[in-house]
């Protein structure tokens, strides 16, 4: 080919046309401008025929991020701007959430106690703002993420099932020791292997000061209780960030018909 444009058979120009001209293979959104290809091709006078990177490719990586955080379907309903408040109490929580991620840095962000406060929703707008500023984003619902963990914990396979949420830019992780009730409603403690899985991913993440953020309905200080090694790490890293809410069912909106 070289030499066809060497002798002028082929000019660098028609060359250029042809490639625009070509469909790619990439997937997920129909490109008017490279065909799917994430390339673009021209002929230029210092260089010959060159290529770069369609725009589209911005829009690509921001949609395998997103996947890859197994956030898409939260994204939308947990905004900033649809976090309703009626009180000091929420306002404070939101702006401080905002103020995280203005922030940046390394410091983590905690949300523990009762149920309903919309503990998950400025969890969520956080990750997704992360996910707009091009951070990858891993969402560990603690739950079912830690069934899978401890039931491969003594094979090789552990390390490489835990490693995406030990090096992740920024780990979301909520509902952190959630656990059943027993016969008289009192809510289980957390097992010998929530506790060893919880110390080795956040003391990882602790040792990488790695941004990661809690949501529990443990408080701050139920969880040093229930293990203070993972607890005083999580509350060392999240200072300025930490919010702890005692029981209180008249700030839980969904028995007092807010949303989240």
């Amino acid at each position: 080919m070289a030499e066809a444009y060497r002798s002028g058979c082929i000019s660098e120009r028609t060359e250029a046309e042809r490639l625009n001209e070509a469909r790619g293979s990439l997937t997920g959104y129909d490109c008017p401008v490279c065909r799917n290809k994430g390339l673009i091709y021209s002929e230029t006078k210092e260089k010959g025929l060159v290529c770069r990177e369609c725009a589209c490719m911005d829009f690509r990586r921001a949609q395998a991020r997103l996947l890859r955080s197994g956030l898409q379907g939260s994204l939308e309903a947990y905004r900033f701007d649809n976090f309703r408040m009626h009180a000091q109490w929420q306002e404070r929580f939101k702006i401080t959430a905002q103020q995280y991620v203005r922030e940046g840095g390394d410091a983590w962000f905690f949300a523990g106690g009762q149920p309903g406060v919309g503990k998950t929703h400025l969890c969520t707008a956080i990750a997704g703002e992360f996910l707009e500023q091009g951070k990858a984003v891993r969402y560990m619902l603690w739950k079912e993420a830690s069934a899978k963990l401890k039931a491969s914990v003594n094979d090789p396979e552990y390390e490489r099932l835990l490693r995406p949420y030990k090096e992740a830019d920024v780990l979301y992780i909520d509902d952190l020791f959630k656990t059943g009730r027993d016969e008289t409603g009192r809510r289980r403690p957390p097992t010998a292997g929530d506790v060893n899985l919880a110390f080795d991913l956040i003391n990882a993440r602790c040792i990488n000061r790695a941004p990661t953020i809690l949501s529990t309905e443990l408080t701050i200080e139920e969880l040093i209780e229930a293990d203070e090694a993972v607890g005083s790490r999580v509350y060392q890293r999240s200072k300025g960030y930490c919010f702890s809410f005692s029981p209180d069912r008249g700030k839980n909106f969904r028995l007092g018909g807010g949303d989240s």
